[in-house]
């Protein structure tokens, strides 16, 4: 790690501290769960709309179509081309089954 000083004692290190978000992804043909990891004090929607090819996502769970789980990993890489929907997991709300008896 490399860390440099400058004339005012403000220090800058090539390490960048991030937060995780639980995040469900979707493909076309598969459904990620995982975490995402985006800057302090920056929005999901913020990490989203960087101009980088590739979310990088950790404690990954791959889905096939019906639902079964195909692949579990620490550490999972995905194309933002491939990603129909991304959904925050603590924006997921319950529904009730609403029909009368």
């Amino acid at each position: 790690m490399t860390i440099r000083f400058d004339d005012k004692g403000k220090f800058f290190t090539t390490v960048v501290s991030k937060e995780s978000v639980p995040v469900i992804i979707q493909t076309v043909t598969h459904r990620i769960q995982g975490m995402l990891h985006v800057r302090p004090q920056e929005r999901l929607t913020d990490e989203v709309n960087t101009a980088d090819q590739f979310f990088a996502i950790t404690e990954a769970t791959i889905f096939d179509i019906s639902g079964d789980v195909l692949y579990e990993c620490e550490f999972f890489t995905i194309n933002r081309r491939h990603v129909v929907w991304l959904l925050p997991v603590d924006q997921l709300k319950t529904s009730s089954s609403g029909g009368d008896d």
